[in-house]
Parts: structure tokens; C-alpha cells; sequence
């Protein structure tokens, strides 16, 4: 079985994140897998283990993207690919994102395409669908349990409130929600096989791409932090007190009745 899983460098949610004229610096910044993408790195692993074939990581960034790539390998995939864009693309968006990988998976063979639900610092959930559209092969997104049988695969998914059972066939891409799994850690072993297991770059030239081609339909205009919320207010006195202070509140101040 090939087995393919996108990868995405995200800054760290959890770490101090700097703004500065509107844009992250990514000097201070730490960077990691994206967290959504551990859950599909970790079910393309366990598909490799009960049905064999191998394991490929791809991702598109710049040289930096490299380490997250090697983690990749550490934690058990075979191969990993890098389409290095950083000379040749000045804005990246879904669009973007998904028009390359279109590109390179039109030469490749695959059985099963795997990515997060979405991206910790975009959110836009786009690059999976918008994916499977170019390359005409079914998806499910936000699933929480994958078993293939075969050339079907059974999927359960996440909606509002429930869940509902899939069943379709491959080739197929799906997206990974939290609860599909629980992704491993790196060993010590698999960090130094990471070393050795095969890392190839592309450039989009090599995917017979120009920048035109794939250039950005969206443009982030400015990235800010939530303002700040006021502190909470207490209301003391009798609960009749309490009660009338409160209508008054949200009436003279609130203003939402």
C-alpha cells in the first residue's frame, strides 16, 4: 500500500507568539509538526503495519522544514519529500498548497492520502478537499477511525453533536481529527534511523510549474491578538439585589436588553 501523509510546519500555539507591523515574527517563534497532522502520520503508520507498503511524508515549505520532516521519519515513516518554495513563491494559500500537490501526485502512485483537519495557524481546513477535487478521488474529512479492507475502506467521521459511517473505496484522501488516535513519540532509535532515511527536494520547476500558475487567490492583510477581556464584576448584596443590578447592567451598559 502507498501510503502518503501532508505535513505542515506550524508555529507552536502553546509557546509566546510575537506580532509585529501586523505579521508573526518567526524569529522568536518555535516551530512544530502541525498537531492535526501527528494524528495522520500516526494512522498512516498503523495502515503500513497491518497492510504493508510504506510511508511517505510530504510537505511545502523551505529549507527550515526540514527538521519537521526528519521528526516525521523518526517517528516511523519510510520517506519523506520536501517542495521547497521559498525562491520561487512569495505568498502561499490553499490554493497554492493544493495546486502543487496535485501536480506532484499526478506522477506518483498512491493508494491513500492522509493530512490534519486543519491547520493550527491558518484553520481553513481547504488543502485536503480542495486536494482531492484536482486529483478526482473521493475524501472524508474530520474522520475519528479508519479501517481498509482490501480496496474499501470504512470510516467514521465527526459532525456537529454525533458521528456518522462511510464506506467508500480507493484511492482516497481523508483528514484526521483529534480522538483518531494518539500519535507516538520519536524513540531514540528512530531518531537515528531518521538520519538515513531518504529526504528528496523539489522545486516547483521540477513539477513543470511557474510561479503564475500557482500564485496566491487570497492575501492576509493583518494577523492581531484577541483584545483583552475587562475583568469579571461581582454583585453583592440580597439575590433581589443582585438580581435588579444585574438587568441594569445588561441594559445601560451591555446594551443586549
Amino acid at each position: 500500500m502507498n501510503i502518503f501523509v501532508l505535513m505542515k510546519r506550524t508555529f507552536d500555539t502553546e509557546e509566546k507568539i510575537v506580532l509585529q507591523n501586523g505579521q508573526i515574527v518567526e524569529d522568536d517563534a518555535e516551530f512544530i509538526i502541525n498537531p492535526y497532522d501527528e494524528y495522520a502520520i500516526e494512522e498512516a503508520l498503523k495502515l503500513r503495519d497491518n497492510h504493508s507498503g510504506e510511508v511517505t511524508v510530504i510537505t511545502i515549505g523551505n529549507d527550515e522544514s526540514e527538521k519537521q520532516l526528519r521528526t516525521a521519519l523518526a517517528m516511523g515513516c519510510d520517506k519523506a519529500v520536501l517542495i521547497n518554495i521559498e525562491d520561487d513563491i512569495e505568498a502561499c494559500d490553499a490554493y497554492t498548497t493544493s495546486r502543487i500537490l496535485a501536480e506532484y501526485f499526478n506522477d506518483v502512485e498512491f493508494d491513500i492520502i492522509l493530512g490534519g483537519n486543519v491547520a493550527i495557524d491558518g484553520g481553513s481546513g481547504q488543502v485536503g478537499p480542495r486536494l482531492a477535487e484536482l486529483l478526482t478521488i473521493p475524501y472524508v474529512t474530520t474522520i475519528t477511525k479508519l479501517e481498509v479492507s482490501g480496496n474499501t475502506a470504512t470510516i467514521v467521521r465527526d459532525v456537529e453533536g454525533d458521528s456518522e459511517v462511510i464506506e467508500t473505496t480507493l484511492p482516497l484522501l481523508v483528514t484526521a481529527q483529534q480522538g483518531l488516535n494518539e500519535p507516538r513519540y520519536p524513540s531514540l532509535p528512530g531518531i537515528m534511523k531518521a538520519k538515513k532515511k531518504p529526504l528528496d527536494e523539489l522545486e516547483i520547476d521540477d513539477l513543470n510549474l511557474n510561479e503564475d500558475e500557482v500564485a496566491a487567490k487570497t492575501k492576509t492583510i493583518e494577523i492581531y491578538l484577541p483584545a483583552k477581556r475587562e475583568a469579571g464584576r461581582i454583585l453583592e448584596g440580597e439575590l433581589n439585589e443582585q438580581v435588579s443590578e444585574l438587568i441594569s447592567l445588561l441594559h445601560n451598559e451591555a446594551k443586549v436588553i
